[in-house]
């Protein structure tokens, strides 16, 4: 138990004992698990502090409870199989929360370090000094408080200002996202994405029927400007979509110089611009300029969400746009959004606090920490079979084979070692980046992160050539 985190109540480290002797117990028979003195003596806890441990899993049915006999693990349903699926979205999303999965994919970086704890004690305190508000008074784009802040957060001058009524709160940022599409009426129009994109982002244009065009990012995570020059004058663009500074999944920081003749294009060409800042608040260094900061206010609209610096408990997805307020106020009362005020208010004290960036200084620490040594080891061990695109920041390492081989069998390979990773043609609607890999140290559970490596090496190096 000594190795717990120090702000953990104990009953958590049990909690997550006993989670971990469940999801060895499998899909097999009922298995018995230790009855509250054996492991009370095991852990050096209290009974009670089992038991506490034990009624929570009792709750989410993980486990149940024999009188005169003990605790047993429930069995779990056994899913299907998806590894033939010919979706392979839903082949990683399935196999990712299997019990017992190395998940080498994940890309939840807030799971290091969340700020559940601190959130949930300033709701708790925000509930006991305000009111239950009249469902007249809820605010369908979001809190007036947290909107206020975002838009102080984001204006950087004179001219580069926002208020509270160009902020936009949704439930999160897939609603918003597709709110956005209805609004900017996407539906057949031309949109070009810098590549790799999101796999969320991709398939919400897609199932839009949104012409995508997908612009290749060079070394070190830059546009082509030539490229992009030829785009906008032969191609009729309704909208960029281009991340603000930290692209991903590749992690880097693309550079001022690239930065400013992206906007210089963009301005030249009247093309409006959706920038992607899900990431900008994670990368290593100090000071990364967002690419708003050269553009044109009038033509700019920007999305993020908390979940991915605050964790799971602030799910909301935001907008932030200058224009269409009649159209997104309506849309957003058609969706009704029911959001909760009072973790909104939460939220709005943290980012306006302070304590917002002290969590993400510690939180870009723990990143780096946890990338390094995964980097180091796909230096050293794989050294011969892939090359490795140092990231700026963020959770996840962005690899291409070097050597052209057939991803998908290593992918299955690998499915059948319990291991997941993310290939790169996920990122792609047109079929590019299949000789890439996202890679992430996040949850790799109780594996040995050499081993899980070499194993990724074995899988790559007895792949058939593509």
């Amino acid at each position: 138990m000594k190795a717990s985190r120090d702000n953990d109540f104990v009953y958590q480290a049990v909690y997550r004992y006993l989670t971990l002797l469940i999801d060895e117990a499998g899909k097999g028979p009922p298995v018995r698990l230790p009855s509250l003195r054996q492991l009370a003596e095991r852990l050096s806890v209290s009974i009670s502090t089992v038991q506490y441990a034990y009624s929570l899993l009792e709750k989410e049915g993980r486990v149940y409870s024999i009188a005169k006999s003990g605790y047993y693990a429930q069995a779990l349903h056994d899913m299907d199989s998806l590894d033939g699926s010919h979706d392979l979205l839903e082949t990683v999303y399935v196999n990712a929360r299997r019990p017992g999965m190395c998940v080498l994919s994940a890309d939840d970086p807030a799971s290091l370090q969340p700020l559940d704890s601190p959130l949930l004690m300033l709701e708790r305190e925000l509930l006991r000094q305000y009111p239950r508000q009249a469902p007249a008074l809820v605010q369908p784009c979001g809190e007036r408080e947290l909107r206020t802040v975002l838009a102080a957060r984001y204006t950087t001058s004179t001219a580069n200002y926002w208020r509270a009524d160009d902020v936009y709160i949704g439930a999160d940022l897939r609603g918003v996202l597709e709110i956005l599409i209805s609004v900017l009426e996407l539906r057949g129009a031309t949109v070009v994405v810098e590549s790799p994109c999101d796999w969320v982002i991709l398939r919400l244009l897609e199932a839009a029927q949104v012409h995508v065009i997908e612009l290749p990012l060079l070394g070190g995570g830059q546009v082509d400007p030539q490229r992009l020059e030829s785009l906008l004058k032969h191609e009729s663009v309704r909208l960029m979509l281009v991340s603000s500074a930290l692209n991903m999944p590749c992690g880097s920081l693309r550079p001022l110089s690239n930065q400013q003749a992206i906007a210089h294009l963009l301005a030249l060409h009247g093309t409006w611009v959706l920038e992607n800042d899900c990431y900008s608040e994670l990368h290593d260094g100090e000071g990364a300029q967002p690419l708003r900061d050269w553009l044109d206010p009038e033509r700019l609209l920007v999305f993020s969400t908390f979940e991915k610096f605050i964790g799971a408990e602030a799910p909301f997805g935001f907008l932030l746009s200058r224009h269409w307020r009649h159209e997104l106020q309506r849309h957003f009362l058609l969706r009704a959004f029911r959001l909760s005020p009072i973790r909104q208010k939460a939220i709005a004290r943290l980012l306006g606090g302070g304590r917002l960036d002290q969590h993400l200084s510690v939180l870009r620490r723990m990143l780096k920490e946890r990338r390094t040594p995964l980097i180091a080891l796909l230096h050293d061990r794989l050294g011969d079979a892939v090359h490795v695109v140092e990231p700026e920041g963020g959770a996840t390492v962005w690899v291409r084979s070097l050597r052209p081989v057939n991803m998908a069998q290593v992918f299955q390979r690998l499915l059948r070692q319990q291991i997941v990773v993310a290939p790169g043609e996920l990122f792609s609607l047109q079929g590019l980046h299949r000789q890439n890999l996202r890679l992430s140290s996040l949850s790799h559970g109780e594996r040995d992160l050499a081993s899980v490596v070499g194993l990724l090496g074995d899988a790559l190096r007895l792949a058939p050539a593509e």
